[in-house]
């Protein structure tokens, strides 16, 4: 089937079985509005022709609830949508059928009170003991500032999975950790130092972003966007920019679209220096952390001194950029790409060549590429184990639809195959920004806003660091953000850790997490 029927084929599908699907044309994509009863169901006919479950959200319109969900295949994303009323809000999971779709919708349930019939877990999932059991917090009827209490209840009555048998036992690790990392929970079953079982429980660091995000002026979503994931502001803003200019009619000038991409380029390169450096620290290869450490502090400094910021918070805004280039900032970079390859093909090869570090990092944290793709896998982690998705190349948007670069691809699926995926993204970057700099031409950085009409809205897909980045975007009047979604990729791959480190030794669960390092930031809005 090619990119550009499998659309319309599962349109006479639905058709054919007298299911009315309307078409709505939307900036990047198409949206399809059914009736709820037919929610599973779509599903159902998506996961046969092999389509891919994106990223789910709700929103409150009045006395209703819009639900939607996002689709795509070879590059071709539709927008699916239902409405239920306020009185009774249930429909059918697609959980069912998508196990990427889990933990999506257990959020829906907990922010919105909206059940999805038939749901394969309807634990609580964001909600820990900050809401009554009846407060919803994305309600339009919930305040701002909540109703806390003086001190919340410990969530002390989570029910974990348990396992019992001769010699099985149970680890908690966290939700605080000895490090400086965010909290996080992992419960483990093991024998001996075998693991059995991987439970996660998420979503300590809360932040109520897309509580906040409404009634935002675009300068200001922009803004919180880049705060998502700190690690990912750029990946983050872009999208969420790029859906809002989408929305509006804004096109931005060729040398922002640049800008914006040596930035994107940059970010990922810094992040993957630093996981290269970690997953090498985890398994006490401490003279390539140190090495990869000291890579990336160079790499940062240097965009503190031509971007004004290490990790680049801020610079992209609606519209475009507010940071151009000089030339003999482009020159800075171009030896700074010079340095870091230089340096780099001395230090991996140190790093092919050692044969501990192969013993711990070949076949541990094995992700098979069935389980990649059920639980929709993302960046590093769907690519070390097959999943040949790039958004830069499937659904190109300025400026890498003018650019040219390979996607590194893997099929062990372990922690070796991550790794190496994330080296081989730093070479396709370096490429990419050289490409960008030399492209570059005299001209504007940022576009006249265009204040959108009420109800605009828009979708847009960004290939950050870790991976496909999704935003979505609704307007009020006044400019004004009614909804805004941001679907970081880690939402879908950290339930691949609890896959992937399954039947592996307890001391390897530290560098199985790193070889995915997912934002508990970015999961938990």
């Amino acid at each position: 089937m090619s990119s550009l029927n499998w659309t319309t084929d599962l349109l006479n599908q639905l058709v054919s079985e007298n299911i009315t699907a309307e078409q709505i044309s939307l900036p990047s994509t198409t949206l399809w509005q059914i009736e709820s009863i037919h929610w599973q169901h779509y599903a159902e006919l998506a996961i046969q022709q092999n389509v891919r479950w994106v990223a789910g959200w709700a929103e409150h319109v009045q006395d209703r609830f819009f639900i939607n969900a996002c689709f795509e295949k070879q590059g071709i994303y539709v927008l699916l949508r239902t409405i239920v009323n306020v009185a009774k809000p249930e429909l059918p999971s697609q959980a069912t059928v998508y196990p990427a779709a889990n933990r999506s919708e257990r959020h829906t349930q907990d922010m919105f009170g909206i059940n999805f019939i038939g749901h394969p877990d309807n634990r609580r999932w964001t909600r820990h003991k900050a809401w009554a059991k009846h407060n919803y917090p994305l309600r339009k009827d919930f305040p701002l500032q909540g109703e806390p209490e003086a001190i919340t209840p410990p969530d002390i009555d989570y029910p974990f999975v348990k396992a019992y048998g001769a010699g099985v036992y149970e680890i908690p690790v966290g939700p605080v950790h000895a490090g400086i990392i965010e909290p996080g929970h992992f419960r483990f079953q093991a024998v001996g130092e075998l693991i059995l079982n991987l439970e996660e429980r998420l979503g300590y660091v809360h932040k109520g972003i897309e509580k906040i995000a409404e009634g935002r002026t675009p300068e200001s979503l922009a803004r919180l966007a880049g705060r998502i994931s700190g690690d990912t502001t750029v990946g983050h803003c872009w999208a969420a920019c790029r859906a809002m200019e989408q929305a509006a009619g804004v096109e931005i000038p060729p040398r922002a679209a640049l800008i914006r991409g040596i930035l994107a380029e940059r970010e990922r390169v810094a992040n993957h220096l630093g996981d290269m450096g970690g997953i090498c620290n985890d398994v006490a290869f401490v003279f390539a952390q140190m090495q990869f450490t000291r890579l990336r502090e160079l790499w940062l400094r240097t965009n503190a001194t031509i971007f004004g910021h290490r990790l680049l918070m801020d610079r992209i805004v609606p519209g475009g950029v507010v940071c151009d280039l000089s030339e003999a900032s482009c020159a800075l970079i171009k030896e700074d790409i010079i340095l870091l390859r230089k340096e780099l093909s001395e230090i991996m090869p140190a790093i092919d060549l050692n044969s501990s570090l192969e013993d711990r990092l070949y076949t541990a944290g094995y992700l098979s590429p069935e389980i990649a793709s059920a639980f929709g896998t993302l960046g590093y982690v769907g690519l070390a184990s097959g999943q040949d998705k790039d958004v830069r190349r499937d659904a190109p948007y300025p400026p890498y639809d003018q650019a040219t670069f390979k996607v590194a691809l893997e099929d062990q699926g372990d922690i070796a195959s991550r790794f190496w995926v994330r080296y081989k993204q730093i070479n396709a970057a370096l490429k990419l920004i050289a490409q960008f700099i030399e492209r570059l031409v005299a001209g504007d950085i940022l576009a006249e806003w265009q204040t959108p009409p009420p109800g605009s809205e828009s979708l847009s897909m960004i290939e950050g660091w870790r991976g496909e980045i999704t935003a979505y975007i609704r307007f009020d009047a006044d400019n004004k953000i009614a909804r805004f979604y941001p679907r970081d990729p880690s939402i879908l791959n950290w339930p691949a850790l609890e896959k992937l480190t399954l039947n592996n030794i307890v001391p390897d669960f530290p560098v199985c997490n790193k070889s995915l390092n997912g934002s508990y930031s970015g999961n938990d809005l």
